[in-house]
């Protein structure tokens, strides 16, 4: 969950700690096991946290660590695990190692924690490589050192104020490694880890050939110097030992953006991580052939190693799928996936496509993981005001990339207040005022609405899907329906077609819309699970 903009408990229009464990008993009733929570480290916010200044207590905007260890026990009595998110890549540029490095020479033991390399060109006044940052600009910045000469210069793969860590260095490994049993031994279940794929650097540092276009988050089609080195997978062993250490055995899931299925499934092996994102339901177009091609791909690879397929339609970097859905589907697949700039959005036919999404999702075999405010049906905010943009991307891409904040904005809990029973004071991104009637006291009571779809979902999966070795078989229905069975009891059937298909025989359990010609139809857009007959 995204703190910042999940639940407000003091009224200062910041998600906290104390909102979330207010929240629990909400997502107990939604049917999750766990809860995956976005870094809550004290951080000075460059990036919404990711830029961490200490890796073992808790940013006081949020909350205490002793407001971190009952949230913990409270989930942890109510079922619910723990999973936190670990950011290894970089660290804030006022982490007391950074702040050490910048008062140190070139060539000191504090420096070589971080990327810090001499310029290019006669005077070191170039970068001393090609590189660009995610977020947009070049990926080095000079510093000043302490006689006030020009100095070195420091990797930064996202924002200035977020340099990389040099993972050759022992001494980095070995801090995380201590990192993870800090928040273990406090009872954390796992990590997510961020910027998976990254951490090892090619040593050569050798210059890239962009194409014009290069958005974060973009085709992720080719592997670069700085993504998916073989090295990554040595640190992984290392932590999966640290795991191994307690009982239960703590998990991990990594956020690994890698060209192809096979080598996202590395990451999963039986000595590395858990699991691992698939993003597939991410850059896939809404169309059944790329749908069961990519599905197909993502099982074979993950069961060459032994490995769950750990699915998801979006998350905090990403434009909300309801969104996605909405748009022309012939561009999906190119677009950058945190923008709209590929047609208007048709939020209705979003809204169709994404009820049948959640029950395509949670049929198949794996683990999956849902993003905030999906269950309620929320839509990307595609309008927010220039001056409340806060992402970093919008900051370095010259005010032409609007950035992530679309999907970030707060939770609308209820139909009234300031800021829709988020808080008691507003919120620091606002919420649009069609939101109302997305509220989850509006749709707690509403028999049809988003919200009961993923409970009735969720309970049915908990039931009859988790923990069964259940197998997926295909099932062919015509080239606009995609159909499958798991094991002999559970049929799911989605139909893309631009007409009505017939209902196989069986018993209907769930559908994610009406059923036409008394219900021996599935319209276009709709999903339904059914026993078959």
């Amino acid at each position: 969950m995204y703190i910042r903009s999940f639940a407000d408990s003091n009224g200062d229009g910041l998600g906290d700690v104390n909102g979330i464990r207010s929240r629990l008993p909400y997502l107990r009733d939604l049917g999750v096991d766990a809860i995956w929570i976005n870094p809550w480290y004290p951080s000075p916010q460059a990036d919404a946290g990711y830029d961490v200044a200490d890796y073992r207590d808790i940013e006081p905007a949020f909350g205490t660590l002793e407001d971190g260890k009952a949230l913990i026990a409270e989930a942890h009595e109510l079922g619910i695990r723990v999973i936190l998110d670990i950011v290894p890549n970089h660290s804030s540029d006022q982490h007391a190692w950074f702040q050490a490095a910048l008062a140190s020479p070139p060539g000191s033991p504090e420096r070589a924690r971080y990327l810090f390399r001499d310029g290019g060109g006669p005077d070191g006044s170039e970068p001393p490589n090609n590189w660009r940052s995610v977020f947009g600009g070049p990926a080095w910045q000079r510093i000043t050192e302490a006689d006030g000469s020009p100095g070195q210069w420091y990797l930064h793969l996202f924002a200035p104020e977020q340099p990389d860590f040099d993972w050759e260095n022992p001494e980095v490994r070995a801090e995380f490694c201590d990192i993870l049993r800090f928040w273990f031994d406090l009872g954390a279940d796992g990590f997510r880890i961020d910027v998976a794929h990254g951490m090892v650097k090619d040593p050569a540092f050798p210059d890239i050939d962009y194409p014009a276009d290069d958005a974060l988050l973009a085709a992720h089609t080719e592997s670069r110097p700085y993504e998916n080195q073989p090295g990554v997978h040595d640190i992984y062993r290392s932590w999966r030992q640290v795991a191994e250490e307690y009982e239960p055995e703590r998990i991990f899931v990594a956020e690994a953006w890698v060209p192809t299925a096979h080598e996202l499934a590395a990451y999963v092996r039986a000595d590395e991580l858990h699991t691992t994102f698939d993003f597939t339901f991410i850059r896939t177009a809404w169309e059944p052939a790329d749908l069961r091609a990519r599905i197909q791909t993502s099982i074979d690879a993950h069961e060459s190693v032994g490995a769950p397929v750990t699915w998801t339609l979006s998350n905090h970097d990403i434009c909300r799928h309801l969104s996605r859905f909405g748009r022309p589907q012939e561009h999906r697949s190119a677009d950058p996936l945190h923008v709209a700039d590929n047609g208007e959005t048709d939020v209705a036919l979003g809204t169709t496509r994404a009820r049948a999404a959640i029950l395509l999702l949670l049929a198949l075999p794996g683990a999956i993981y849902l993003y905030q405010g999906e269950e309620l049906g929320l839509p990307e905010v595609e309008d927010l005001p220039d001056d409340v943009l806060q992402d970093p991307i919008w900051l370095r891409s010259g005010h032409t990339n609007r950035g992530r904040d679309g999907c970030r904005v707060p939770l609308p809990w209820t139909a009234t207040g300031s800021s829709l029973g988020f808080g008691s004071n507003g919120s620091w991104l606002p919420q649009p005022t069609e939101w109302t009637s997305l509220a989850a006291e509006v749709q707690d009571t509403d028999p049809g609405s988003m919200l009961n779809l993923y409970r009735r979902a969720l309970r049915i999966r908990r039931e009859e899907l988790v923990g069964s070795e259940a197998t997926m078989a295909w099932v062919d229905l015509g080239s606009d329906v995609v159909a499958f069975d798991r094991g002999d009891d559970l049929r799911c059937v989605i139909n893309l077609g631009s007409e009505p298909c017939p209902l196989p025989d069986g018993e209907v359990v769930l559908s994610s819309g009406d059923l036409l010609d008394d219900g021996r139809l599935i319209p276009t857009d709709v999903a339904v699970w059914l026993r078959p007959g």
